[in-house]
């Protein structure tokens, strides 16, 4: 594989294979490429290492030939699917990566609030579109959105996945998904507490997190958002806060 230094991309960490924890690959063993760097800065981010210019120096600049390379090692060479994340991944120049990685047979999904437009999300195999609600002191750019939506076109699957925390943010998500009522929608409780400098579990406030998700449940239910699907975050009930897990 020819590369240049602008197919550099920055990497925070690639781990696994593990399981999906969240949205419409929950459960599925997965590869996770977290990519470092991010154009968003919400308050209750639970990947800060992969965001916050302190972490940069941890920040490992690969090629997609060395990044493919690791996938194939925690993989076994063996077809899988990869979860590329971040950080906002589409920030990074992940199409030789994905086009290289395909020819091999791996699959790759990607999520990003959907503030970057990329031609190569129509080689994906699932694009996570996951706008922020007011809870993240974040404001969307709708048109940004959207061209996600249409950079995608016909490729990929392409999905809405929410974090919700309270009255407000649903209210938002509702009115999210009105704006594109052909994508599947994803909701999910959010987690107030983000990985510790230690990945401290003891931190983590699994009752407020049910709390939310049975409130979400019943909610959803209540308005008869019957296309809706209600989701935990798996791998924070398995393992907590943990990383690379």
């Amino acid at each position: 594989m020819t590369q240049t230094a602008q197919d550099e991309i920055r990497v925070s960490e690639i781990f696994g294979p593990t399981i999906q924890g969240e949205g419409a690959l929950i459960g599925q063993p997965t590869v996770f490429v977290r990519t470092g760097g991010c154009d968003y800065r919400c308050v209750w981010c639970d990947s800060l290492h992969a965001v916050d210019r302190r972490f940069r120096a941890d920040w490992l600049p690969m090629g997609p030939g060395a990044v493919l390379d690791r996938v194939r090692a925690l993989s076994g060479g063996l077809p899988v699917m990869v979860s590329l994340s971040g950080g906002n991944p589409a920030i990074q120049p992940l199409g030789g990566l994905i086009a290289a990685g395909k020819a091999e047979g791996y699959r790759f999904a990607l999520e990003t609030q959907g503030s970057v437009a990329r031609d190569w999300f129509a080689d994906l195999d699932l694009l996570v579109l996951s706008p922020k609600p007011p809870s993240s002191a974040m404001e969307t750019d709708w048109e940004a959105l959207r061209a996600c939506v249409e950079a995608a076109g016909p490729g990929p699957r392409v999905v809405l996945k929410f974090v919700v925390f309270d009255e407000a943010d649903y209210t938002y998500a509702r009115a999210a998904a009105a704006r594109f009522p052909a994508l599947p929608v994803y909701l999910q409780p959010g987690n107030h507490t983000p990985p510790g400098p230690q990945d401290d579990n003891a931190r983590i406030d699994i009752n407020g997190i049910l709390q939310r998700l049975r409130w979400l449940v019943d909610r959803v239910v209540a308005d008869h958002w019957f296309a809706a699907h209600v989701l935990p975050q798996l791998h924070v009930l398995i393992w907590g806060n943990k990383r690379g897990v």
